[in-house]
C-alpha cells in the first residue's frame, strides 16, 4: 500500500528494549487530517502516533515502527504501562461523531496487516485508546466498527455470549483492563462490545465478558 512519509519531531527510543505487541487505535476529534497532521508534526504539541489515515484513505507515516512515539499517554493494558514503548500508535481521521469513512476502513485494514505480520501481533493486541486509559479517552469511540475488524481477523469479538455468572468487574480484570472507577470500565467495555448500552450494568454485559476472557484464553 502507499505511504506517505511525513516525520513528525515527536518520538523518542523505545524503552527496556521493548518491540510493539500492541496497536493502540485514535480518533482524531479535529476537523480534517491536515489539522490532524499539523498537530501530530509540531513541537509544540508533543503528541504523535506512528500512523495517520485520513477519510479518503491516505496513510502518512510521521514516526518509525522501531521508535517510540508520544499517542497513548498514561495507561495500562494487561498488567503493563508504558503502553507507548510497547504500541504502535494510528490516528484516524474522525471528528468523535461521524461513520468512519469506507476509504479509512479498507486503508486501516491493509496497514494492519502489514503491520501484524511485521510484528506477529495478535488479534488480541489491537486495543482501542478507551481500553487502556478508560478514565480519560473514550477513541476511537461507539461509531467505529470492531466488528468488521474482527471479521477479518484485526481484532476479537465474542461469536456467543458466557453464562454471566462472573462479575463484570473480575472479567474485565481478566480482560486487562486497568484499575478506574467501576462506571469507567463498563463505559469501556460498552464502547467497544456493547455499542449503544446504557444504564446499569447488566447480564448481558456480564455474559460478553466473560465470552471474552474465554478468547484471552485466561478464563
Amino acid at each position: 500500500m502507499a505511504v506517505i512519509w511525513h516525520p513528525s519531531p515527536n518520538f523518542g527510543p523505545r524503552r527496556n528494549g521493548e518491540t510493539p505487541s500492541l496497536v493502540v487505535l485514535h480518533f482524531t476529534e479535529m476537523t480534517s487530517a491536515k489539522a490532524a497532521l499539523d498537530r501530530l508534526c509540531s513541537p509544540a504539541a508533543e503528541v504523535s502516533a506512528h500512523y495517520l489515515i485520513g477519510r479518503d484513505g491516505t496513510v502518512w507515516k510521521l514516526v518509525d515502527e522501531e521508535r517510540r512515539a508520544w499517542h497513548a499517554g498514561a495507561g495500562v493494558w494487561r498488567g503493563q504501562d508504558d503502553v507507548n514503548s510497547r504500541s504502535i500508535g494510528i490516528e484516524l481521521d474522525n471528528d468523535g461523531a461521524s461513520p468512519f469513512a469506507a476509504p479509512l476502513m479498507r486503508a486501516l485494514e491493509a496497514l494492519l496487516g502489514d503491520i501484524r505480520t511485521r510484528w506477529a501481533i495478535p488479534a488480541t493486541g489491537v486495543i482501542a485508546h478507551s481500553d487502556m486509559a478508560p478514565d480519560r479517552k473514550i477513541d476511537p469511540g461507539a461509531r467505529f466498527d470492531w466488528r468488521r475488524l474482527a471479521r477479518l481477523g484485526h481484532a476479537i469479538w465474542p461469536a456467543q455470549s458466557g453464562d454471566g455468572t462472573r462479575p463484570l468487574q473480575a472479567s474485565l480484570d481478566k480482560i486487562g483492563y486497568p484499575e478506574a472507577p467501576a462506571q469507567a470500565r463498563l463505559r469501556a467495555f460498552r464502547l467497544r462490545f456493547q455499542t449503544g448500552s446504557d444504564g446499569p450494568e447488566t447480564a448481558h454485559d456480564r455474559a460478553v465478558a466473560d465470552a471474552l476472557t474465554q478468547m484471552y484464553d485466561i478464563g
